[in-house]
């Protein structure tokens, strides 16, 4: 029997209403630091069916000490787990009571582009007091999710989404539960950018410090100040601001989630942070991977994995042996955690386990000597590095150079393509390809850990012709001034140059980052072939793909999906401040391609 209980204790904690604030000033509701209306609902109700109706509005929202604007849909955060039938046609009427333009993206979902959601690429904003209609058919099956693609989407506009597969699912289980991991602020998102562009990481609570004890001998610390880097600098935005939910319940909210021993449970897992990879783990439980962004793969057997912002992972697990087990889902930076417990009994206690020593970036993660291993020990000697061009630190001319000879910035190993200019602080010397690392902090634990080189699709893909051209992109920044961009342009700068395939296109694209972050990088409408070694055919699909810093990572694109759809980092403030760009596939009646 499938008992299918996606969102149990939604109803526990329940909004009171606030009275109504209003303001007769002029200035926009974000800043005025308030939003109006009632305590947001934490968890999702459940929709289905085939005409559906999905109304924004403001809010605010509580979670253990903090409280602050918000905005949902249909009245909770997350909004609704939108249950769907493979085959299906649907409707959505999207009524923004919001005072601001919004949208819903369909993330991963084949949809046609015009109905993709994506303000000012493929659709206007739907302004406040307007509905927009969003309506086209069900093609594929598995674990997704819904959100808006403005700065609404990290105040609680997002969701899940199951559809079930028209033919016998090839996994059986007992229960499932969807999971959605996100990040929430009590400061608007506004606010954050501001500080990101003004400030030095001005959420990194753990800046190496002279009387820290993180394992950095003083020539290692003398290089990384001189770089005005910072082996910490790991997440933009951290556990000093965010709180880490589950379906929007905080660590304190005791989130429980029943099971029966010998049961066999599906986990839906969804990262829909703005901003946070967590690495996923059941201490005492192994758990099973069966898909990854909606799509089946051969199953892995694994202790723990790192999401990154956008995926999902689908795992199996069936506790046995306790009354309790604790679900964690620590932030990559280790600056806090998402908890919840699988429980037999009502109020079965699992140990959580403490937050795990903060990592510190490496020599790998610069792009350089990949075979150095996890820790930022004694390789890192000798270098010397210089001020940043442009940085008025007397290096406007100057490129980061090391003493050793190697240099942090050598723009000569860059494609004539990539602008190199002051958006561009470094360029990974080696870039060589990441598939098999698991994620920051991760490679040294001492149990079994998910790479992308084990995923393995679990069907033959449908297209096994060889690409016929490379494309390779730069993922490229500037850390200290807080620019992204891809081949050293913003959006902005490239927004009349689309990236251009013809459709029906065999094309392989590789990814090379140049900064010292891990990057999502979502590609809409299409699903792409990770080349990870697996076999010709076997490829898995992704619809997000994570780079590692100093790395890179490729795919193959059958461009079959005619449209503009946009392509960019879905860590949400690197995609505002300039990592985006649109993919253009024409003709758009299809055609023979070339």
């Amino acid at each position: 029997m499938r008992d299918s209980l996606p969102l149990s204790r939604r109803g526990v904690i329940a909004g009171s209403a606030f009275a109504a604030l209003t303001s007769g000033l002029a200035m926009p509701a974000w800043a005025r630091g308030i939003h109006e209306g009632t305590l947001a609902r934490k968890g999702s109700d459940v929709l289905s069916g085939e005409h559906l109706t999905m109304t924004v509005a403001e809010a605010r929202f509580r979670t253990g000490g903090r409280v602050g604007p918000a905005v949902t849909v249909n009245g909770t955060v997350p909004g609704p787990l939108l249950r769907l039938k493979e085959g299906q046609d649907l409707t959505v009427d999207l009524v923004n009571n919001s005072s601001e333009g919004t949208s819903i993206h369909w993330h991963g979902l084949l949809v046609p582009f015009l109905m993709d959601g994506v303000p000012g690429i493929t659709m206007p904003a739907v302004l406040p007091g307007e509905t927009f209609r969003y309506r086209f058919p069900i093609r594929q099956a598995g674990t997704y999710w819904w959100h808006a693609h403005t700065l609404q989407e990290p105040m609680g506009h997002y969701g899940p989404i199951v559809i079930d597969p028209a033919e016998p699912d090839p996994v059986a289980y007992d229960r499932e539960y969807v999971l959605m991991l996100t990040d929430w602020s009590p400061m608007h998102p506004h606010e954050i950018i501001k500080k990101l562009k003004v400030a030095d990481a001005p959420f990194n609570f753990n800046k190496t410090t002279w009387t820290d004890d993180y394992p950095l001998s003083r020539k290692e610390r003398l290089m990384w100040a001189r770089m005005r880097m910072m082996p910490t600098d790991i997440s933009d935005v951290t556990g000093s601001l965010y709180s880490y939910l589950v379906n929007g319940h905080g660590p304190d909210d005791g989130l429980e989630l029943g099971f029966a021993t010998g049961e066999k449970i599906r986990l839906r897992i969804i990262n829909g942070a703005a901003m946070t990879f967590f690495n996923v783990r059941i201490p005492g439980l192994p758990m099973t991977v069966i898909a990854a962004d909606g799509q089946n793969v051969h199953p892995v057997e694994t202790d723990e994995f790192q999401i990154g912002v956008a995926e999902t992972y689908d795992v199996i697990i069936e506790p046995d042996g306790a009354d309790a087990f604790a679900f964690v889902a620590e932030a990559m930076d280790r600056s806090g955690m998402a908890v919840a417990t699988l429980v037999s009994r009502p109020g079965a206690k699992a140990e959580v386990p403490a937050l795990r020593e903060t990592p510190l970036l490496t020599m790998a993660d610069m792009g350089m000597n990949h075979g150095s291993g996890g820790s930022a020990g004694g390789s890192m000697a000798g270098m010397d590095h210089g001020p940043a061009p442009g940085s008025g630190q007397g290096g406007a001319a100057q490129p980061m150079t090391m003493s050793g000879g190697m240099n942090m910035r050598d723009t000569s190993l860059l494609p004539p393509n990539v602008k190199v200019g002051p958006g561009l602080d470094m360029v990974a010397m080696n870039p060589v390809d990441r598939t098999d690392y698991p994620g920051l902090g991760l490679d040294n634990v001492d149990h079994r850990v998910l790479t992308y080189r084990q995923l393995v699709a679990a069907k033959p893909n449908t297209d096994a012709r060889s690409p016929t051209r490379l494309k390779e992109i730069h993922l490229t920044g500037d850390m200290e001034r807080y620019m992204w961009s891809f081949d050293g342009k913003k959006f902005s700068a490239v927004s009349d140059d689309p990236i251009r395939f013809a459709y029906n296109e065999r094309v392989r694209v590789k990814l090379v980052n140049d900064t010292m972050m891990a990057h999502p990088i979502h590609l809409h409408g299409h699903f792409v072939e990770l080349v990870n070694g697996a076999s010709v055919g076997r490829q898995p699909l992704k619809h997000t793909v994570v780079v590692q810093p100093g790395g890179s990572a490729t795919f193959d694109l059958t461009a079959n999906e005619p449209g503009d759809w946009a392509f960019h980092c879905h860590l949400i403030y690197h995609m505002h401040t300039g990592m985006f760009q649109v993919v253009t596939v024409r003709p758009l009646d299809g055609g023979e391609g070339r």
